[in-house]
């Protein structure tokens, strides 16, 4: 078991009593996806302590020592490394031909781009295609359940967050022989998925909680649609 299985397990857990008990609290009175938002804002709001004083900070001194090419090439190794659940969950979902066509991307990227440090596929015209389990079992008809968010792991929903070891088990850096290098190498994804995220905080407003929220629920439509929105949280607000 990799840290972030680990760390996915320990919060998931910990947390189930409590989400048992605010499934039976008056908050199912209020948005039925999100009926233990007094929890979750309780959450977000450690999650937004532990990100501002630790692990902002880190990923701050990552990008400052980090050449813009080589943190591009540490990105490009993690997603290339993610392509066999991508591919996995291709046939899953019955795309045949997307899933070969992505495992030529992930063969491509992992001789000719040196284990996906360059991305020579995208080049090839084989574009990258964004699934996961939590989509398969959406394409499956498996309802997306309510809101949640979790400790350090952020915004999920009760389907999402179910995938999470099986997307993981099938990524290639969790399956290092020594524990240490795999330590490092999640280590190594979490600082570089958030300094990555430093180009979209300047959209954020007005309610945070919220915003983080709707934006999340509406990406997650997306995705299992594959780009129908059946609806739009922003605009079922106006």
């Amino acid at each position: 078991m990799n840290l972030l299985q680990l760390v996915f397990l320990v919060c998931f857990f910990s947390w189930a009593p409590s989400l048992l008990a605010a499934s039976s609290d008056a908050e199912l009175a209020g948005d039925p996806l999100d009926p233990w938002e007094k929890m979750n804002r309780r959450v977000f709001a450690f999650n937004e302590w532990a990100d501002r004083y630790f692990l902002k900070p880190v990923a701050t001194g990552y990008r400052w020592v980090t050449p813009s090419t080589v943190d591009q090439m540490v990105s490009r190794f993690f997603a290339n490394a993610a392509e066999p659940s991508v591919i996995v969950n291709d046939f899953l979902q019955g795309k045949g031909a997307q899933g070969v066509q992505d495992f030529a991307r992930f063969t491509f990227n992992s001789t000719f781009g040196l284990l996906g440090l360059f991305d020579v596929a995208t080049a090839m015209g084989l574009p990258k295609h964004e699934e996961d389990f939590g989509q398969t079992l959406g394409v499956w008809g498996v309802p997306q359940g309510p809101y949640l968010v979790l400790p350090f792991l952020g915004p999920r929903t009760v389907r999402q967050a179910s995938a999470f070891i099986p997307d993981q088990s099938l990524t290639l850096y969790n399956h290092a022989h020594k524990i240490k290098v795999r330590r490092a190498y999640n280590l190594l994804y979490v600082v570089d998925f958030r300094a990555d995220l430093f180009a979209v905080e300047g959209v954020i407003s007005g309610d945070r909680y919220r915003f983080v929220k709707d934006a999340y629920l509406q990406s997650q439509d997306f995705k299992v649609n594959d780009g129908k929105i059946e609806s739009d949280p922003f605009l079922e607000e106006i």
